[in-house]
């Protein structure tokens, strides 16, 4: 059962099989249910966690994809769900939005961290979370704190997200043409095409943890601006050569 603000993207979800049935709510579709999981922006999920006491039929496990977990799991004990909810964060998925982006394969062997409420029913829950993502494309779940997950976030994806998209307001602030650009240049803005509304929200989820992050991703820049100025072919060299390490040893 599955429930989209798209009309568009729950047709196509049917037609793929992806659901067999369509609601017409949020609460229609999790009528029954004895697994829901949420997989809207950051704040229509604290949304729907507060009402869920009213909805969530008896018995039923409640979950959620959010990229940020600390004020999910905190909406999730307030609303007194601690004992029936358990966050997640599949790491998948790219700019595209909508059920257009959708894959079959989308979460295989992807990683997916999982946060519990802390009670010794919201770790039970927590495992049937994760054994249920184990189930969808052979994921590999990861248990994790919600605050150190969205500390970690805020240096692996949050800043990423950042840094192309203030890339990509430097270059448009030239007006030169797409065809100005190679692949190096596409690659590093890709994920700038991604949605402003929800990466707002994420951003001002995670605003302390984005801060440093851009902080000490603002100090590398000015260090690079230096070394440069200064014509030190030896210290440029380096400071490549960290960055050129780094990212080689991502595929390994």
């Amino acid at each position: 059962m599955g429930y989209s603000r798209s009309p568009g993207d729950v047709i196509e979800a049917l037609k793929r099989g992806a659901i067999t049935a369509a609601a017409d709510s949020p609460l229609g579709a999790a009528r029954d249910a004895a697994f829901v999981v949420l997989a809207v922006p950051p704040s229509a999920t604290l949304e729907l966690i507060e009402r869920a006491p009213a909805w969530l039929a008896p018995g039923a496990i409640l979950s959620d994809v959010a990229s940020i977990k600390a004020p999910v799991m905190e909406r999730a004990r307030a609303a007194g769900l601690a004992a029936r909810f358990a966050g997640a964060h599949p790491l998948a998925g790219t700019h595209g939005t909508g059920f257009a982006a959708a894959r079959p394969d989308l979460f295989r062997g992807a990683v997916v961290y999982v946060c519990s409420t802390g009670t010794p029913e919201g770790d039970t829950v927590a495992r049937d979370v994760a054994s249920f993502w184990e189930l969808v494309g052979e994921s590999s779940p990861v248990t994790i704190d919600a605050t150190a997950h969205d500390v970690q976030l805020a240096w692996t994806s949050h800043l990423p997200q950042a840094v192309a998209s203030a890339l990509a307001v430097s270059l448009s602030a030239r007006a030169l043409g797409g065809v100005s650009f190679g692949p190096g240049g596409r690659d590093t803005t890709r994920l700038a095409a991604s949605d402003p509304d929800l990466w707002a929200e994420i951003f001002l989820a995670n605003a302390g943890p984005v801060a440093e992050a851009l902080a000490q991703t603002g100090a590398a820049m000015q260090q690079l601006r230096a070394l440069i100025a200064a014509r030190d072919a030896a210290g440029l060299k380096a400071f490549l050569a960290q960055g050129t390490a780094f990212r080689k040893g991502l595929d390994r």
